[in-house]
């Protein structure tokens, strides 16, 4: 029986979006099988918290087909960002 481990990466990084600095919680979904996707969460100014994934498409991290608000996808390539110098940093 062979083991296979994948490591878990969460992390929080501070990006200014629609005017002051948000927090956005990202979270790597493990399943070894599929490609990686990234769930992020951040609060809106009404405190209701925004879920939403991201998949790599191309080599770069794209938010997947929903309603956000426009805030949110103005700063896709931010997050893409994020991603990537976090799983640097973790491998």
């Amino acid at each position: 029986m062979q083991l296979s481990f994948i490591k878990n990466i969460q992390f929080t990084k501070l990006i200014k979006a629609d005017g002051r600095l948000r927090e956005f919680n990202f979270r790597r979904y493990n399943s070894g099988s599929t490609p990686a996707i990234f769930s992020v969460n951040v609060v809106d100014n009404r405190d209701n918290r925004i879920i939403f994934e991201m998949q790599k498409e191309d080599n770069t991290w794209k938010i997947t087909k929903q309603p956000l608000p426009q805030w949110i996808l103005e700063n896709e390539n931010n997050f893409h960002e994020c991603i990537e110098e976090e799983l640097k940093a973790s491998s």
